[in-house]
């Protein structure tokens, strides 16, 4: 198996379990205010926990329900709260072979038909069947290599 394909199920099958995830919306006041407020604990107790102001709290839940938050900020706050940080990336195909089929596929059609339509221009026209087909196994060899041009 090559190195690529190992790696592309390596995290596949941590997409898998992100996946679900997806779905669910975060909290309207930030994850941070929610938590925050469901465990009774104050701004200040927070602010006391991260060695910053209430106001530098106040400011912090801010910025992450408006999404200008670091992700260390996001770590930080969440082991002050003795929690953990979760994040990851799911394609939106939903695996990312899919997306890689997509997107191999989008190349050979371009490829197929630029070809097709040089050979139309030279009284070679292919049937329709044929160039359907030559897309399919374009695209078999583009995912296979894996062109770094694929992400043009």
């Amino acid at each position: 198996m090559s190195n690529k394909k190992l790696q592309i199920e390596q995290l596949e099958t941590r997409i898998r379990l992100l996946s679900p995830a997806r779905t669910l919306p975060n909290p309207p006041t930030g994850w941070i205010r929610a938590i925050r407020l469901t465990l009774g604990m104050t701004l200040q107790q927070l602010g006391n926990k991260l060695s910053i102001t209430k106001q530098s709290v106040r400011t912090m839940e801010i910025r992450e329900k408006e999404g200008a938050i670091t992700l260390k900020t996001l770590r930080d706050t969440a082991r002050a709260m003795d929690m953990d940080l979760v994040y990851g990336f799911v394609p939106k195909e939903g695996s990312l072979d899919k997306y890689i089929e997509k997107k191999a596929r989008e190349m050979a059609k371009q490829i197929v038909l630029r070809t097709s339509a040089n050979m139309k221009l030279e009284d070679q026209e292919v049937a329709g069947e044929r160039i359907k087909k030559a897309i399919d196994d374009r695209t078999a060899i583009i995912k296979h290599e894996l062109p770094k041009s694929l992400w043009d």
